[in-house]
């Protein structure tokens, strides 16, 4: 017993003979620390780790680029986001691209800057691209809440932020174990993993340095085996079980549940937040008519199945070919964040 105590997550990993176990990573900043921390090249050939939809920028639909696009181009607003979705693909172009063609896109770093740029240019109609998971949709019912209070007319929100649980729900059968984000599981604490605990499904919450990813691909391989389903938080000394009350507090009382589409998943139930009434007048949907787009994606781009765990990057034809980060075919590519970004600036031809 005392020699087992002595054994640390790595002796672990690199002793593991158990099963076959597919461990499924939804956040983006997880799968590129996974890559540059070289542990995969750790993980026995039995391990297999797949990115699912963990990337805000990702899941975004085409339809949604055009929109921002239409209100670019169409009604001449300024748009304001952050720098992942100037280059990802809509229908027929980018934001880079109308921006090339006389569209105001400004990149901001927070919520708060676009609000910031929206008082200094009281003459223009500017409009924050909100796409995110709860860790920064706060900063974006901060600004609008702000807004109100300051009764500005200027300043509107195009949402697309999304919530995870149902996500996890969605994506259940696709993995054995899943790796929670820790950054969303501080704002909203441990009840999503522990309600998929209660049907069945296993997972830990991990952190982003080597030792905490490493803690909980360990603690996976000594549950797993046992055959019954698990949940820890491997990330104490952020995540506490309640979250953080007032960051919920602050978007439920902006935001409320919304039937949401994520590319590659479709539209999940109750998985998106909107405006509530009370702050319409910072919806960019409602003040300026936006109308409904589907979008269209490169029927090529295999993004989809890539946010699904249905295959991974190399397996796209298009992959490191047609679509690299200098010219990105699909979101998973232009993302820092997206799983195409990590296996092609880490070399990710690994359990191919």
């Amino acid at each position: 017993m005392a020699e087992a105590k002595k054994r640390t997550a790595l002796d672990i990993i690199r002793s593991y003979d158990g099963p076959k176990i597919r461990i499924m990573e939804v956040c983006g900043t997880h799968t590129h620390e996974i890559f540059r921390q070289g542990i995969r090249q750790i993980l026995p050939p039995q391990v297999d780790v797949i990115s699912g939809p963990g990337c805000p920028v990702c899941v975004t639909p085409v339809g949604y680029i055009d929109q921002a696009i239409w209100l670019a181009l169409e009604k001449g607003v300024t748009i304001c986001t952050f720098g992942d979705l100037v280059r990802v693909p809509g229908s027929t172009m980018s934001l880079a691209d109308a921006r090339s063609q006389g569209g105001h896109v400004e990149i901001v770093y927070s919520p708060l800057d676009a609000y910031d740029y929206a008082k200094a240019h009281p003459d223009e109609d500017v409009v924050f691209l909100s796409v995110g998971f709860e860790t920064t949709t706060p900063p974006s019912c901060l600004a609008v809440k702000q807004a109100v209070a300051d009764g500005m007319t200027n300043f509107s929100l195009l949402t697309a932020n999304k919530t995870m649980p149902m996500a996890y729900e969605a994506m259940k059968d696709s993995a054995d174990a899943f790796l929670y984000p820790g950054h969303v599981d501080a704002v909203m604490g441990t009840r999503s993993g522990e309600a998929m605990l209660k049907e069945g499904v296993s997972g830990v919450v991990a952190g982003f340095t080597a030792k905490e990813l490493l803690t909980a691909f360990a603690v996976i391989l000594v549950k797993f085996p046992q055959g019954k389903p698990f949940f820890k938080n491997c990330y104490p000394r952020v995540v506490k079980a309640e979250g953080s009350p007032a960051a919920q507090a602050l978007i439920k009382e902006v935001m409320e549940p919304c039937d949401s589409e994520w590319r590659g998943l479709g539209v999940i139930p109750q998985s998106g937040l909107q405006l509530r009434p009370a702050f319409a007048v910072c919806d960019a949907r409602k003040k300026y008519g936006v109308p409904a787009m589907e979008g269209r994606a490169n029927p090529a781009c295999r993004c989809g199945d890539i946010l699904q765990g249905k295959c991974t990057p190399p397996q796209c034809p298009l992959f490191g070919k047609v679509c690299t980060p200098e010219h990105p075919v699909g979101a998973c590519m232009v993302s820092h964040e997206g799983a195409c970004s990590a296996y092609y600036l880490y070399g990710g031809n690994l359990h191919e």
